[in-house]
């Protein structure tokens, strides 16, 4: 067993409360479904909210197109893709790229 970090890119939040109650609420059923597996749910990213730091030490405003983030625990990469692909940001125009982590501590 691995870990995998979801990171999300694009996408857009939803306009009213009605489509925000419609959104939560594919979340809370595909975290369900998750179970276990899901270690972190994670959270989306304030837009705008970011500094970027260079190897030379220099710091500037602003990043690449991340969103979000989620963590899962798989079996392999293809167990957490097919896993991330009920993920709800999806319906909101995102994309999902899943990372494999290791532990080196």
């Amino acid at each position: 067993m691995a870990d995998y970090v979801l990171l999300y890119s694009g996408g857009q939040m939803p306009e009213t409360d009605e489509d925000r109650a419609t959104v939560m609420k594919a979340w809370d059923g595909w975290m369900h479904q998750l179970g276990p597996a899901l270690k972190d749910g994670g959270n989306p990213f304030t837009p705008g909210a970011a500094k970027t730091i260079t190897a030379d030490g220099a710091v500037r405003d602003g990043a690449g197109s991340a969103s979000g983030y989620s963590i899962l625990t798989a079996d392999s990469l293809d167990a957490a893709t097919e896993m991330a692909k009920g993920c709800p940001v999806l319906q909101g125009g995102a994309q999902i790229e899943v990372y494999e982590t290791f532990a080196v501590m």
